[in-house]
């Protein structure tokens, strides 16, 4: 981790993608969506590429590009392509990112996908993930291709949100291509662990 600054200039600490082997199978998960109240588990994405996002609602990182995590459900609504978004992080201690908030989000920015509330942290710990935001996207047979940046946009770099990293990994994945290129892990707030529960990938 290393000390960066947000627009309005506090420190926070910054953490990157841990960056898992390409070709690891998905993990199992079986998560409540926090809109619907449905659960939602990998199977409900038998033999359809998968991206799996890790966000929160108070994150400047995932703030500064949530209008692009809106505009990703929608342009890939009527593709083969399922996303689900995760939250993770301790409630308790960061309230904005309980269930209600993180519905109230999902609603106002009109989100084509479920977000859902991974409490005891488990599914998080299995994906490594390890920052908010952090994307995962397995192909058809939730094999990992691509894992890392949406784009080289940050809060405070004066770079235009395009989402072309992960996008272009995405379109290739839907037209059968390899994905090809630089894979550059994103950078965000790490998750917040609840006490004792940082993952041991950290080192």
């Amino acid at each position: 981790m290393v000390l960066g600054t947000t627009q309005k200039g506090f420190y926070m600490a910054l953490t990157a993608s841990t960056m898992v082997n390409l070709g690891t199978q998905a993990p199992e998960f079986s998560l409540p969506d926090v809109v619907s109240g449905k659960t939602i588990s990998l199977s409900n994405y038998e033999g359809k590429p998968l991206l799996v996002m890790f966000i929160c609602q108070h994150c400047p990182f995932v703030k500064h590009i949530k209008g692009e995590l809106a505009l990703l459900g929608k342009d890939y609504l009527n593709t083969d392509l399922g996303i689900v978004a995760i939250s993770a992080n301790d409630a308790e201690k960061y309230p904005d990112d309980a269930p209600e908030s993180l519905k109230a989000m999902a609603m106002e920015l009109d989100f084509k996908y479920p977000v859902c509330y991974d409490e005891n942290q488990e599914v998080a710990k299995a994906y490594t993930a390890a920052c908010t935001p952090d994307y995962f996207l397995f192909d058809a047979k939730h094999k990992l291709i691509y894992r890392g940046q949406l784009d080289d946009s940050r809060p405070s770099n004066g770079e235009a949100v395009t989402g072309k990293d992960l996008r272009a990994a995405i379109d290739s994945v839907l037209t059968g291509k390899e994905v090809i290129g630089d894979q550059k892990p994103s950078i965000g707030c790490n998750i917040k662990w609840k006490p004792g529960n940082e993952p041991n990938y950290f080192g």
